[in-house]
């Protein structure tokens, strides 16, 4: 059999990945770096007008408001995702608990739950006028709260939902990882008689490093591109109170019909998630510490 034959297989599930990449990110990045040097509303010609909407971006007020919104968003929620996550499969990989099983079914649903779908639960949970929540509130005698009409509460309220459905995955990111600690370490720290916490900072946080760090570099990239969860939600209310970059985004290109000014934003974007990446993986990206 040649060498050809033998190694048909990578070579065919390798251009099948190249073309795929090609198809599905290459060529919609072109055309959107295209578009955002045009004046392209979505229909009829696309005129070139070279970097006129990046001009005008970088002295758009409501672009900064919303880039800053995101950047909030992101610096709240994934500190929040990670110890939510950390403390849940913690518990899970305690030798103490019970019905593990059945725990990591319930805390993984969220994830099979697309984000329009946990925009609205929420929505019906946190409802001003027939929200589950004031529902409570008034049976105990106390003052509803106005979720959505206050900028503030609407985003503790995306806020939860962002964690509820983000806390599965990087648990069970976690979890596996915890598996793949030697006992042996944790049995010679009892021996020298380490508490909870010391066990907890010098062998397992060390020995998870890897783990955090695509925990905190998905969730970061997660959270900077967050959409549906956020529009289903609140639309980005009270009013643009809570609109992120993406939502700038689609609301510029497809309600205004700005495509191509809503391209250089997305290239925007582009660039930030790219920078992102690099400095966490230029950071976070060393051996273990142990």
């Amino acid at each position: 059999m040649s060498t050809l034959q033998k190694n048909k297989w990578p070579l065919f599930f390798t251009g099948a990945s190249i073309i795929l990449f090609i198809i599905f990110f290459l060529i919609p990045a072109l055309l959107g770096l295209y578009y955002s040097l045009t004046d392209y509303k979505g229909f009829a010609t696309a005129n070139f007008i070279g970097l006129a909407n990046y001009q005008e971006l970088f002295q758009d007020a409501s672009f900064y408001k919303a880039l800053f919104r995101t950047f909030r968003y992101v610096i709240i929620l994934v500190p929040s995702i990670y110890v939510v996550s950390l403390a849940v499969a913690l518990m899970l990989n305690s030798q103490l608990a019970k019905g593990k099983f059945f725990a990591k079914i319930i805390f993984f649903l969220p994830w099979t739950i697309s984000g329009i779908i946990a925009g609205v639960i929420w929505k019906w949970l946190f409802g001003e006028n027939f929200g589950f929540i004031n529902f409570i509130l008034e049976q105990a005698g106390q003052q509803t709260v106005p979720w959505f009409t206050d900028s503030n509460a609407a985003f503790s309220v995306i806020i939860l939902a962002a964690i509820w459905g983000g806390t599965a995955f990087n648990m069970l990111q976690f979890t596996a990882a915890l598996k793949n600690i030697p006992r042996s370490l944790y049995e010679a720290a009892e021996i020298d008689g380490a508490s909870f916490g010391h066990k907890l900072r010098y062998i397992t946080l060390p020995m998870l490093r890897p783990t955090s760090f695509m925990v905190i570099l998905l969730a970061s990239i997660g959270a900077m591109k967050e959409f549906a969860l956020v529009q289903s939600l609140t639309n980005g209310g009270p009013g643009t109170d809570n609109m992120l970059i993406v939502q700038y985004i689609y609301t510029t290109g497809f309600d205004k019909m700005r495509v191509g000014y809503a391209s250089a934003a997305s290239m925007v974007l582009f660039v930030i998630l790219l920078l992102l990446g690099l400095a966490q993986m230029k950071i976070g990206g060393g051996k273990n510490d142990i």
